[in-house]
């Protein structure tokens, strides 16, 4: 009986033993699953989406140990990605207004803070396509897009409704029309345009003044009919206005093919650089300027050049008004004390100008306000930088020439700016840039001659600009640019303002704030390898490009070879292999590593993919 009793033990102790040794096994396998598995959610032999969740930020937020030599992928790409929802169809993730709901964010509407960016944390990112919208069609293209788009890509009409007394948009059959009218211009914006240029008594009647005043921010646009025809003046504008009551108007002024951006004066600065405006324009606007002791205006000021204007227009049913009248009179003090001078008014119209030189800021009473910035303060600095309640100053160059410095458009398009030393790019360097832009962009051309048409190419984004030289070598097609500064090199952004472009700064490992379908052509230049090595998600960036993306539009990705590799693998998943070409680019200035070219178009698709 001991010897069985023995026996028993030992074999009790072995099935312990095992035992210990397979819940070790399983731990380790554990551990070390999760520490090279993407993320927790579950995929099948083909890498296709189990879960049917909408969430779950960087789900391929892996990373090339060599970017320039390594060609092995860590995890295949999905041969699917699932489709949102339809109530998704105009998801724009950094201003969403359920998602601020949802995540209880407590935020100063007085301030618009609610109308800022909020980005989703991680794991309530989006990872699906954004669909059309039912009956979405390929756009009317440029110039006629000016007057009219089809109303089932924007199927919105309470502007024309609210503003049916201002001709803001009208309803035809279906088709939207922009008669071009505006809040304080029902006649036309063409007609209120040469009204301005009049007053300020410019050469013809022009509001370019001979090429002298080439950069507008347009602020509280609407549809922004006002940028629409300041373009045949030579004239552009970045017509700005938030996500708010007044249903998608900047989803309407992007449709139309109009410079335009989602953004709100709230508390933190508008993303571009100092001095990059020669007129800022407001026409009845509903911006309370005089809060927080003019601290709205104290941007604009931030935003203008030596010289430059700021039109304000209210309607003429103000102009009795004893409240409207206040504001007025309080709004001439504050500018006053900011050294700005009426120039001209008329009827409900008044310019004022902002001062060349720091003389008149030096020459105020001590202690007045509102103050002057501290000499440390950088005025260029923007991305989710508080705005500040105080007069950015001019350099002592600047304020020794009286003035920006800069030459007529189109001349300074090619001409070196002043700034360029602040960003250490010498007047060689500028040259040699725009020489290699024209060649590389004549490239892109030639290899998409056979599917690229004439008019099939208006909303054009350079998500990495660096100077500005792809924009500048499109001067002679008719699209305009979103020049778009990585926050690791906003300060260039200055250089394209210089040059009479546009563009904004931004952070790849973000969603971009725009409506879904807004651009033709996305041109990304080492974007990817950039936010990689920063150890954010490729694949996000490739949901957001496809969101922002119009169907039958076009992809440039040049980057190395490793992540061209890897992004091809995408092309199915994305719909984006409705045309694709890969080519090795010649060598050239800017060459600083091997790289690849990638183009592709993306497919028009719509409610017959199924979503989740």
């Amino acid at each position: 009986m001991k010897h069985t009793a023995h026996s028993l033990s030992s074999t009790r102790h072995l099935k312990f033993l095992l035992l210990g040794f397979i819940v070790l096994l399983a731990l380790l396998c554990l551990y070390y699953g999760s520490s090279f598995a993407p993320s927790s959610r579950r995929f099948d032999g083909e890498n296709s989406f189990l879960s049917g969740s909408l969430f779950g930020g960087n789900l391929f937020n892996h990373r090339f140990d060599d970017l320039h030599g390594h060609r092995n992928l860590i995890l295949k790409a999905p041969k699917t990605i699932p489709v949102c929802d339809e109530m998704y169809s105009e998801l724009i993730p950094c201003l969403d207004r359920n998602l601020i709901y949802q995540l209880r964010l407590k935020l100063n509407m007085t301030l618009m803070e609610h109308y800022e960016r909020q980005c989703p944390p991680t794991e309530r990112r989006y990872n699906c396509l954004v669909p059309p919208p039912v009956g979405y069609k390929i756009p009317i293209r440029w110039p006629n897009s000016r007057d009219e788009v089809w109303k089932a890509n924007i199927p919105h009409t309470h502007l024309a409704k609210e503003k049916s007394d201002q001709n803001w948009m009208v309803v035809n059959g279906d088709k939207i029309n922009f008669p071009g009218g505006g809040t304080h211009f029902h006649d036309g914006a063409d007609k209120y345009i040469i009204a301005l240029a009049k007053m300020l008594k410019f050469p013809g009647d022009k509001l370019h003044n001979g090429g002298n005043l080439r950069n507008v921010l347009d602020v509280g646009c609407g549809v922004a009919s006002f940028g629409a025809y300041l373009l045949s003046h030579d004239v552009i504008t970045m017509s700005l206005a938030p996500n708010d009551g007044h249903e998608n108007q900047i989803q309407f002024a992007l449709e139309r093919g109009i410079p335009s951006t989602l953004g709100v004066l709230g508390t933190k600065r508008l993303p571009y650089p100092s001095r990059s405006f020669e007129l800022a324009h407001c026409s009845r606007c509903r911006i309370d300027w005089l809060q927080r002791d003019g601290i709205l205006l104290l941007e604009l000021d931030r935003l203008l050049r030596p010289g430059g204007y700021f039109a304000y227009s209210s309607p003429e049913a103000y102009a009795q008004d004893p409240v409207n009248r206040r504001i007025g009179t309080a709004m001439h003090d504050i500018l006053k004390r900011m050294c700005w001078k009426v120039v001209a008014k008329k009827d409900q119209t008044v310019i004022w100008a902002k001062p060349v030189t720091n003389s008149c800021y030096l020459k105020r009473d001590p202690g007045t306000l509102p103050p002057l910035c501290n000499l440390d303060d950088d005025p260029d600095l923007t991305w989710n930088v508080p705005m500040k309640a105080c007069i950015s100053r001019y350099s002592k160059k600047m304020h020794r020439q009286k003035g920006s410095g800069l030459v007529p458009w189109p001349q300074r398009l090619f001409s070196a700016p002043p700034r360029s030393e602040e960003v250490g790019v010498s007047a060689e360097e500028f040259k040699e840039d725009s020489k290699v832009w024209k060649l590389r962009v004549a490239e892109y051309w030639n290899e998409m001659r056979l599917v690229i048409q004439r008019d099939s190419i208006r909303n054009v984004m350079d998500m990495n600009s660096n100077l500005g030289g792809f924009a500048a070598a499109l001067i002679n097609k008719d699209v305009w640019v979103m020049n778009v500064a990585p926050v690791n090199s906003s300060a260039k952004l200055k250089i394209v303002y210089d040059r009479g472009l546009l563009g904004t700064v931004h952070d790849w490992c973000e969603a971009f704030s725009t409506y879904p379908r807004t651009y033709d052509l996305l041109h990304a230049w080492a974007v990817f390898s950039e936010i990689n090595v920063r150890g954010c998600s490729m694949h996000d960036l490739l949901i957001d490009m496809d969101r922002i993306l119009r169907p039958d539009g076009f992809v440039i990705i040049r980057d190395v070879p490793a992540v061209i590799n890897y992004i091809q693998k995408y092309f199915t998943a994305l719909r984006w292999d409705g045309w694709v070409s890969e080519v090795e680019p010649r060598t050239d200035a800017l060459s600083k590593v091997e790289e690849r070219v990638l183009i592709a178009r993306k497919k028009l698709w719509g409610n017959e993919v199924a979503t989740i």
